[in-house]
């Protein structure tokens, strides 16, 4: 979020809202690890990451908490990690890439191929992140996932449970009804640690070469493979029925 747009913690009727959700969230994700266990929860380390480790860690709710280190991260993501594992006392489970898949995607497409195609940049993504993801859900009944759905056109009919036929499972996004305005209260009232990026206009970070700051006016996922047209702007991990889900530029100016 840019910093000047940060929510004002004096307003009430704000501040209420986002707890009596936060209570929300936390039923639901008490009964996610309930009635499918066993339960991860993936963690990109974004905002909205980090309001569901604090809602799983903090209420000591039985699901698991990971995240997929793909070798590209942005120093500050590594900070995070760093300060979130002290602040919580708990350790993440960290998925790496396999390294013979990233040697072939070297070989193949060059260090920085993703930028010269949409293929190359997903065949990167797949490597660093589909395949390790795919490693980390496996034996699981059901994920969790900081998924909003006014983040990007590909997740404007974002469920809050749905069956994901892509990786047989269960995928619950508890945050799906969440403003980015409500992520940072609860960000800011409850102390939770988060991306110093965040700062400087990042409100949206992945890998380090395909991140860049956003401008005021500018979509919240501008930044993340600024290269490309909006509607091919996932990675691959969130899909339904293995494709994308785009709307329409009719329903976009609606």
């Amino acid at each position: 979020m840019i910093r000047e747009s940060l929510p004002d913690l004096a307003n009430p009727e704000l501040v209420n809202s986002v707890a009596e959700k936060a209570a929300r969230a936390t039923t639901l994700l008490r009964n996610i690890a309930r009635d499918y266990a066993p339960v991860v929860f993936a963690n990109s380390l974004g905002a909205e990451d980090m309001v569901l480790t604090d809602l799983i860690w903090r209420n000591d709710i039985n699901i698991g908490v990971f995240s997929l280190d793909t070798g590209r991260l942005p120093v500050e993501t590594y900070e995070l990690i760093h300060q979130a594992e002290i602040h919580y006392g708990r350790k993440l489970d960290i998925f790496f890439p396999r390294h013979d898949a990233v040697e072939t995607y070297a070989r193949t497409h060059g260090s920085h191929g993703f930028y010269d195609s949409v293929g190359a940049r997903k065949a990167c993504c797949h490597a660093r992140k589909v395949e390790p993801l795919q490693r980390a859900l496996a034996g699981k009944g059901a994920w969790v996932t900081g998924l909003r759905a006014t983040q990007s056109t590909t997740r404007d009919k974002l469920k809050v449970i749905a069956q994901d036929t892509t990786n047989n499972l269960v995928k619950a996004s508890p945050l799906s009804d969440w403003s980015e305005a409500e992520v940072w209260v609860y960000i800011r009232a409850n102390r939770v640690p988060y991306n110093r990026l965040h700062d400087r206009n990042y409100p949206s970070i992945g890998c380090a070469p395909c991140t860049r700051a956003i401008q005021p006016g500018e979509d919240v996922r501008a930044g993340r493979w600024w290269w490309e047209s909006a509607d091919t702007k996932e990675c691959g991990l969130h899909l339904v029925d293995g494709r994308l889900q785009r709307i329409s530029k009719q329903e976009v100016e609606a």
